[in-house]
């Protein structure tokens, strides 16, 4: 059994850094359904296509009323100009912090890279249910179709 939080279980309201400096928790998505995306960078292409996935999907979940947010440990910063040089839509957040939402979901951790040991985010999406409950949740995310796999499932829930 795993210590970190699952299918069922609700998703941990650790406190995320919006990219004008601001903060945003799954707290504040209560009463709607919430899809979390976690990706390990900022403008690389797996990230960028991603992210340009859930744009393009983005009024489509606005519609199903599901909220989206991205995430990973970019700096607000970084994430304004990774924005604004794709025109992204769904709303992203800062987990920089040590101990953060990606440490207790237990998908920031140790990867192995050509031999080499470094500490880097798993592509993870979770579709938490307006309870604030994990209801589904994709490991070692593969891009293609993701967003609209998401989408599917999320309006079933």
């Amino acid at each position: 059994m795993s210590a970190f939080p699952g299918v069922g279980d609700p998703l941990p309201d650790v406190a995320l850094t919006s990219p004008d400096g601001g903060t945003v928790k799954p707290s504040d998505f209560s009463g709607r359904k919430l899809v979390v995306f976690f990706y390990p960078k900022d403008d690389t292409p797996g990230c960028t296509t991603e992210n340009q996935d859930f744009t393009s999907l983005a009024d489509d979940f606005a519609r199903a009323g599901i909220a989206l947010l991205g995430v990973s440990k970019d700096p607000p910063t970084r994430h304004q100009k990774f924005i604004a040089k794709y025109g992204l839509a769904a709303p992203l957040a800062s987990d920089a912090v040590e101990g953060g939402l990606s440490d207790a979901l237990g998908i920031w951790t140790e990867k192995q890279n050509y031999g080499r040991a470094y500490m880097g985010m798993v592509r993870t999406t979770y579709l938490v249910g307006p309870d604030g409950r994990i209801a589904q949740v994709w490991n070692k995310v593969k891009v293609k179709g993701h967003a609209a796999e998401v989408l599917e499932a999320a309006q079933a829930l």
